[in-house]
């Protein structure tokens, strides 16, 4: 491994302990303002946190650059169709994983092993995309199934409803990796992402206006866990991971990002005093052990491609 590759892992495991930490401000904030407005200012604020970097970069960097470039990718033409697709996907994620936070039953850990079922859930939505599914997906899919039975289903055969509206979110954040690939091959990234943010914020807003009560003592008391969640989580780790993927290959990048599960159950043990029974703990191994054999291949063939010295397809290079 080249210092090059080393110093792209090390940016990308920071970035899974920000997302990780992450879901412990999300569940404190929600105990003080409602979960559409902790999504709205935080979404809002990490919307804005990036166009610092926009207005520096501009167009001058490679790193924010499309897939197969283009002079116009930045242009709002480009970018407004791309961002309200994708802030309406990630709207509809974010908002289904902090409303389950707002359960007891679904702690820190929970939340965020059942939300990582993204990366299982992706190579079998591609299915409806044509693409090749591998037995390893397949056996990834089944194992993280397990896994999820054992956290998850109670006596009688029954999830609780904050665990439900996880598995649920679980479904949209693999659609989001998924739009998200199709559309950095023609739009400028760095502005696609602070495109979806603020749709995002402004829909999270427009719907806390309406069912939530907003109060300037909620917002203060929350304040600590959406300054992090809002320019941490979003803005900094963004653009850790942007920097981060430039070098490194896709499956050993997804494996690291993954880890965000294991800080973020640490973060409910240490901080919030959450506790997993026995049951739980194998639940999680399971569902963790999927999402690695869901990657293995890919994995694999990343290995192969780096001794082969062929580019990387993902790259963020056009």
């Amino acid at each position: 491994m080249n210092s090059q590759t080393l110093k792209s892992n090390l940016l990308l495991l920071l970035t899974a302990i920000i997302w990780g930490s992450a879901f412990v401000a999300q569940r404190v904030g929600v105990a003080f303002v409602g979960p559409f407005t902790f999504n709205g200012v935080r979404f809002a604020l990490g919307s804005l946190s990036l166009l610092p970097l926009i207005l520096f970069f501009g167009n001058r960097s490679s790193v924010f650059r499309s897939r197969d470039g283009g002079s116009d990718r930045g242009s709002l033409r480009v970018v407004m169709p791309a961002g309200l697709i994708c802030g309406l996907i990630l709207f509809s994620g974010a908002s289904l994983q902090q409303v389950g936070l707002i359960y007891a039953d679904t702690t820190v850990g929970k939340a965020a092993f059942i939300t990582g079922l993204y990366i299982v859930l992706v190579p079998i939505l591609g299915i409806f995309l044509k693409k090749y599914i591998s037995l390893g997906n397949w056996l990834g899919a089944v194992i993280a199934l397990a896994g999820l039975y054992f956290l998850s289903i109670k006596q009688g055969f029954a999830m609780s409803y904050g665990d439900l509206l996880e598995l649920v979110g679980a479904f949209f954040w693999a659609a989001h990796i998924l739009v998200i690939d199709h559309f950095t091959r023609k739009v400028d990234t760095l502005k696609l992402a602070c495109t979806q943010f603020a749709v995002c914020g402004a829909l999270s807003l427009g719907v806390a206006l309406i069912w939530e009560p907003i109060t300037a003592a909620g917002l203060r008391q929350a304040g600590i866990p959406i300054l992090y969640s809002g320019l941490l989580s979003v803005g900094v780790a963004y653009t850790l991971q942007i920097f981060g993927q430039k070098h490194a290959q896709p499956a050993p990048a997804a494996i690291i990002m993954s880890m965000e599960t294991v800080f973020a159950a640490l973060g409910g043990t240490i901080l919030l005093h959450e506790s997993l029974g026995l049951r739980s703990i194998l639940g999680c191994a399971l569902m963790f052990a999927g999402m690695l054999l869901s990657q293995l291949q890919n994995l694999i063939a990343s290995s192969r491609s780096v001794q082969k010295r062929l580019p990387d397809p993902f790259s963020f290079e056009s």
